[in-house]
């Protein structure tokens, strides 16, 4: 991992917008930081798009959906984007309100995430039968269509708590990936890459992958390594180095600061380059 300020001048020129994670890349022990809320000002008024992938729940994500400056949040690791209404005819808004502010657009479709609903409860209920210890993220109740573990944020699991966690839910034939607070698990092929992908064909119109050199990625976490694996510009908040050793995928660069203050670094080198651009 190459340090942030190491990267060549004016690189990022080009760039077009950020994806990014939420939970201590964002986020200190669970709040968005002040100068990650700037940061994220700070992009958008410069025009560039910024959208947050998360293990986060639906549920959890609506209100800063509606809240933070993002252009849409991709809730749990790909699922479903949360967006404004406008966006997309094909959504479904929530609420009942006559003009909703918000709008859910979702990969699968309503039957089949009942009957995956359904099997994810029953795996859920087998992990905390067998594994001492294990507890339900206290976000499940905003869970539409994954189970996740607390592993982290308010419930400390051991490392072979975490592994037996995964054994079932892989057993169980669903995809699991560990945050830096959650064990998730569910149904189906898609990931943080793939969410990605699809939220950038849904809501901008764009090959992600065709068009991979105009974006940045920012995380800190094994579940990001996905992404770490397909961004070019790939960059981990300097908490990473907690997780490198478990990592196959590196991020290419990495901040001097953790959490908020890695990622308004990140922020700043954007602007700068991009204010260099428009003086030539």
């Amino acid at each position: 991992m190459t340090p942030l300020h190491a990267l060549p001048a004016r690189a990022w020129a080009h760039v077009a917008g950020v994806f990014t994670d939420i939970d201590d890349t964002l986020t200190a022990a669970g709040e968005i930081t002040s100068d990650a809320l700037r940061a994220l000002h700070d992009l958008r008024a410069a025009g560039l798009t910024v959208i947050a992938v998360t293990g986060r729940p639906v549920g959890w994500s609506e209100p800063f959906a509606l809240s933070w400056p993002l252009h849409a949040i991709v809730a749990e690791n790909g699922a479903v984007a949360l967006h404004p209404a406008a966006h997309d005819t094909r959504t479904a808004p929530p609420g009942t309100g006559t003009a909703p502010r918000l709008s859910k657009t979702y990969q699968a479709d309503a039957a089949t995430r009942t009957t995956n609903f359904q099997r994810l409860q029953a795996v859920a209920a087998r992990v905390l039968r067998e594994v001492p210890g294990a507890a339900l993220a206290r976000d499940s109740a905003g869970r539409e269509t994954d189970i996740a573990i607390d592993h982290g944020e308010f419930h400390h699991l051991s490392a072979e708590q975490i592994d037996a966690v995964v054994r079932i839910m892989r057993g169980e034939g669903l995809r699991a990936t560990v945050s830096s607070i959650h064990v998730n698990g569910w149904i189906g092929g898609h990931d943080k890459w793939q969410g990605a992908c699809w939220a950038a064909r849904t809501l901008l119109d764009i090959d992600l992958p065709a068009q991979i050199e105009r974006w940045v990625y920012v995380g800190d976490s094994t579940n990001d390594q996905v992404m770490f694996e397909h961004f070019e510009h790939s960059v981990g908040v300097a908490n990473i180095r907690h997780f490198a050793a478990q990592l196959h995928h590196l991020p290419r660069y990495i901040t001097a600061s953790e959490r908020g203050a890695g990622f308004a670094e990140v922020a700043a080198r954007l602007l700068a380059d991009r204010a260099s651009r428009r003086l030539g």
